[in-house]
């Protein structure tokens, strides 16, 4: 079992992906700065859970501290790490994008630098769905080419697979991004659409629906998304001996790099979402049916082909499954 720096480990995906981890024995530090994008009371009682374990420590820090991040690889020993830390948020991109370049670039460049002067074994970074940008051919691979981002978030994730790769080439450190699509379950992010539903459902108030319903996405269930995550962190980078320049494959390269989807491989209508969560509430919603906004793409769909080859696995939660543990959680969490 490894020591495994986890950034974001208050978050939604580092909550659970530290859980796992320590359940099966590894020794998590987890790092977070506990902004208040979203409720910090959320991100405090998902901390909570993961105090009271033995082989987990928990440190306070920004990711674009220079002198901290430096710091603490130094200290620390880690053997490998998993950066989840990131301004999320397409919409939030347009209204704040000095956040993203604060913590999506600035501060994954502190992450590569910790890495690369302290001999990680892999380092596995989340990049997201949003690349795909203005990409027409689905369902989405990692061999298409990706630079027609629609939102400054989009191109932080985008910039974030160029510079692993760059360290990937210049210092042989093994880097995978993943592309996460739609993510949603237990301990979920209150911006997400499942639970902004939930939450005003529940309170009587009318729901805003995008694209008057018409959006498709990927909604994949947060189990899946450890699941690939793990088998991920295990299987750690290799360069392709059969890249080519004369026909570049954006997912591979001659360098320790690798890019892949985690999704359903299963895009669901929004209406069609909504009316499932509906069925779990045993209550109608109120639409305001919206139109599309900036930034927004119409359909995620995700190519899994790479990761089923790679590491054996393909999420296959359903939605049914996996909204009813959603509204399960949150009647537990908020006593509704």
């Amino acid at each position: 079992m490894a020591k495994i720096l986890v950034t974001g480990a208050a978050g939604f995906i580092g909550f659970h992906l530290t859980q796992s981890l320590l359940e099966r024995g590894d020794e998590v530090v987890g790092l977070d700065n506990l902004n208040n994008y979203y409720d910090v009371t959320l991100k405090k009682a998902r901390l909570e859970q993961l105090s009271s374990q033995a082989n987990f420590s928990f440190h306070l820090l920004d990711l674009g501290d220079r002198e901290g991040i430096t710091q603490l690889f130094a200290q620390s020993g880690f053997e490998k790490v998993v950066n989840l830390a990131a301004q999320a948020g397409v919409r939030y991109s347009v209204k704040n994008p000095y956040a993203y370049v604060d913590s999506n670039l600035v501060g994954f460049v502190n992450i590569l630098e910790g890495c690369r002067h302290n001999n990680i074994e892999h380092l596995v970074f989340a990049s997201s769905s949003s690349v795909y940008g203005a990409n027409k051919k689905i369902p989405f691979s990692v061999h298409d080419n990706v630079d027609h981002p629609m939102s400054l978030y989009a191109a932080s994730k985008k910039a974030n697979e160029l510079m692993a790769h760059s360290y990937s080439n210049l210092y042989g450190l093994p880097t995978t991004g993943l592309r996460f699509f739609t993510v949603y379950g237990p301990w979920g992010r209150p911006d997400m659409a499942l639970f902004l539903f939930t939450k005003a459902i529940l309170e009587g108030k009318p729901i805003n629906v995008f694209n008057y319903g018409k959006m498709k996405r990927d909604f994949t269930y947060i189990d899946d998304i450890i699941e690939g995550v793990i088998r991920v962190i295990d299987h750690v980078a290799q360069s392709n001996p059969n890249w080519s320049g004369h026909s570049p494959d954006s997912a591979t390269s001659y360098a320790p790099y690798r890019n892949y989807n985690i999704g359903n491989n299963q895009p669901i209508e929004l209406m069609d979402f909504i009316e499932v969560l509906e069925n779990c509430l045993g209550i109608k919603a109120e639409k305001n049916l919206l139109p599309i906004q900036p930034g927004d793409v119409p359909v995620t769909y995700a190519d899994v082909d790479a990761l089923v080859q790679d590491v054996g696995f393909k999420p296959n939660t359903s939605i049914e499954v996996g909204i009813e543990r959603f509204v399960h959680w949150y009647r537990s969490y908020y006593k509704v």
